[in-house]
């Protein structure tokens, strides 16, 4: 499941026939940088080939999703980002998500940036590792998408991961009917899921995509969160790439769910 996740976040929302017993980058390789040409082409057919709104794209693939972060990176002013990110999402090509509101009047009297997702993954990594490396791709010199793509893979297939889990949550879910999960975040805190059961029973949870197991402290960290935020979660659920600790696994039961990758091929069928 963890190949089928890197491939997906880099192949996802396209046709391409991949062979899984070949590594990755040669995948890369042979499907994208070699034909950079014909692919930028089918791009810019979907832009118009509008360099603003490639740097929008760019900054939304390599920031941490809030507008404002990515339109500093573009060094563009919070009204001409905006724009531009309303026609890529009439373009169908972005959305934009909102933080949920834990309480009724809650940010009323501040402004929580909104946060842009890429509708297809291969987009969002196009716009990350191609587009701003494209003089050398286009000449044939791939060592600084290498480089660059060795240094962000990990972090790069977070998104992935917690969308994976989310679609996980909504469908898979047995304890209890979930329609729609959500993202909390502020400048001072964030929760990756945050959802309701058809009984009103609050859940959250934490979707860690490392090289380590989940400790304990993953989950007082995050109920933590929830009493700095005035509110008690009923289920927590944590989802790891590597498992958990023996001291967190012995917490299991109907108040805290643990889930692996492996618990995600159940998308599959």
């Amino acid at each position: 499941m963890e190949q089928a996740i890197a491939y997906f976040t880099v192949f996802g929302g396209t046709d391409v026939v991949l062979d899984m017993n070949l590594p990755l980058t040669t995948l890369i390789e042979t499907h994208i940088l070699n034909q950079y040409k014909f692919l930028r082409n089918d791009i810019s057919k979907l832009t118009d080939g509008d360099a603003l709104l490639h740097s929008i794209l760019s900054a939304c693939a390599l920031s941490d999703r809030r507008t404002n972060a990515a339109f500093k990176r573009a060094n563009v002013s919070f009204n001409e980002g905006i724009d531009c990110v309303d026609e890529l999402c009439d373009m169908k090509l972005l959305t934009l998500e909102t933080t949920v509101r834990l309480h009724p009047n809650q940010f009323d009297d501040e402004n929580v940036s909104e946060k842009v997702l890429f509708v297809s993954p291969f987009l969002r990594f196009w716009f990350a590792f191609i587009s701003p490396l494209f003089k050398g791709i286009k000449e044939g010199d791939y060592s600084e998408f290498y480089e660059r793509f060795k240094n962000r893979e990990q972090e790069f297939s977070d998104l992935i991961f917690e969308q994976l889990c989310h679609a996980y949550i909504k469908n898979c879910f047995t304890q209890e009917s979930i329609k729609k999960t959500k993202r909390y975040w502020d400048d001072e805190y964030e929760l990756d899921l945050y959802a309701k059961t058809q009984s009103g029973r609050i859940v959250i949870g934490s979707c860690k995509y490392r090289d380590s197991k989940v400790s304990k402290k993953e989950l007082t960290r995050l109920h933590e969160v929830c009493e700095d935020l005035d509110f008690t979660p009923d289920i927590t659920v944590l989802f790891a790439k590597k498992g958990f600790s023996s001291e967190l696994k012995s917490l299991k039961g109907e108040h805290l769910k643990l889930f692996t990758t492996k618990s995600l091929k159940a998308l599959l069928s």
